[in-house]
């Protein structure tokens, strides 16, 4: 009887053994998989690759001789030159330059002839680079009065500063792409960061200052984590919401886009004007358009916010704090605008490099020495000459099925963390090592059978 026993506890043992091998083995098989194919700079588009041979070359040429970046419908990347020396250097590259009458320096110096004058709510100006031209811009908001003393200034100033009125008015976007809730409104999440330590929710300042409490839903039933730090108005519009309890920080970044799908965030890296981009916010989804600007200065009813990125992309109230991408890489958070989604209209956003930059932390999931620890672009190997795709072809990312909450889900989901690469090694080496144990015993316990049958034949 005692010896069944000790078999059906040896077979046992074994199927355990196997079976713990071949869980590892699905861990870390699935973890691997789950893993974007190409590291960080997998979701790098072509057209951010483009731009870096232009910004190599700004860089060596100088803000006197240049006057920005920006890459081509066709995917060309292409520089504003003031002389032929330069333009010249910028062909040899294989750009295309473009000649213009005033430098980056002089741009910067009429920018800074506006930011010095008295603030005026409502209005917000940029470079725009393919025009060569600082654009001020005033929502219906500004009074004759205003309107006419800026442009007053801007005549001041130069016939390269061009003035426009535009529908709507720029308002924050107060009311991702999950929705998170205060007394104060609804805004929307951004990505998931983290400092090594904790996990935080990156969105925007105005959402709300310093000890905000956040939820999860709008009757305040489920806590999701106060506001540990923020800036706005000033030199941006971000701010971090620590997760109350780890257990509810979801450990990747997936951006929401409707329908039951999402798009994996691969890396973080700095627009590229003329690049394609895609929003995606709590009140109304996923919506895309094109970057126009960049460093744009804004000035909100709160106060003037400066470094923001200019596209065409609509928002509405809700939207904030949203994600902005592109072909899975991160590029800011919705800060506000002109317009809606019916009609149209200007969005800012924060760039997500700077806010990531100033508060210390980088996207979860992605290493320390990622770009986003430091605030630089995405790193690739440079595109070939000549193979650059238009920016209008861009894509949000690798789409995926998200928000499911059935048992099965959540161990799939268990399954492809890639944090079980590890685990799942530690298990199978563990159950490897119990099979060739009992494997081993077993081997002992027949050779010492077949030694007392072969004696007692003999005997």
């Amino acid at each position: 009887m005692g010896h069944a026993r000790r078999r059906i506890v040896r077979r046992g043992t074994r199927i355990a053994a196997i079976g713990g091998v071949l869980l590892g083995g699905l861990m870390v098989t699935q973890a691997l998989a789950s893993e974007p194919s190409g590291g960080r700079g997998s979701g790098d588009s072509s057209a951010r690759a483009a731009s870096r041979t232009a910004a190599d070359l700004v860089s060596k040429l100088g803000t006197a001789r240049t006057a920005g970046s920006w890459i081509a419908d066709d995917g060309t990347p292409m520089v504003a030159v003031t002389d032929q020396a330069a333009a010249d250097r910028v062909t040899a590259a294989g750009a295309r330059p473009a000649m213009v009458h005033h430098s980056m320096d002089r741009l910067k110096s009429a920018t800074a002839e506006l930011s010095s004058a008295p603030r005026v709510a409502g209005t917000a100006w940029a470079l725009d680079y393919a025009a060569n031209e600082v654009v001020v811009r005033a929502d219906r908001t500004v009074s004759a009065s205003d309107w006419s003393r800026m442009t007053e200034l801007a005549r001041g100033i130069g016939a390269f500063v061009r003035m426009e009125r535009v529908q709507g008015t720029f308002t924050t976007r107060l009311d991702g792409a999950r929705p998170v809730f205060s007394t104060g409104g609804r805004c929307s999440a951004g990505f998931n960061v983290s400092d090594g330590r904790s996990e935080f929710v990156l969105t925007a300042g105005h959402c709300g200052p310093d000890g905000t409490l956040w939820f999860s839903d709008a009757e305040g039933r489920t806590s999701l984590g106060r506001t540990v730090a923020s800036e706005f108005p000033g030199a941006g519009d971000f701010s971090l919401i620590r997760y109350e309890n780890e257990r509810d920080a979801p450990g990747e970044n997936i951006v929401a886009i409707g329908d039951g799908r999402g798009v994996r965030i691969t890396g973080s890296a700095d627009p590229v004007v003329g690049e394609r981009v895609f929003r995606s916010g709590s009140t109304t989804g996923l919506h895309d358009g094109v970057v126009t600007a960049l460093n744009a200065t804004v000035n909100y009813p709160e106060g003037a916010v400066t470094g923001l990125i200019e596209t065409t992309v609509c928002a509405e109230a809700g939207d904030s704090g949203g994600p902005l991408f592109s072909e899975g890489v991160a590029l800011g958070v919705t800060s506000g605008g002109s317009g809606d989604c019916r009609s149209g209209g200007t969005t800012f956003f924060q760039p997500v490099t700077k806010a990531m930059s100033d508060l210390g932390v980088r996207l979860v999931g992605q290493p320390e020495t990622s770009e986003g620890s430091g605030g630089g672009p995405a790193s690739s190997a440079p595109a070939p000459q000549g193979a650059a795709m238009a920016p209008g072809s861009a894509a949000p990312g690798a789409i995926q099925e998200v928000g499911t909450t059935g048992r099965f889900d959540g161990l799939l989901s268990w399954f492809t963390d890639s944090r079980n690469v590890l685990p799942g090694l530690l298990i199978a080496a563990g159950s490897l090592v119990a099979l060739a144990a009992t494997l081993r015993f077993r081997s002992a316990q027949e050779r010492e059978a077949y030694r007392r049958t072969y004696s007692a034949t003999w005997s």
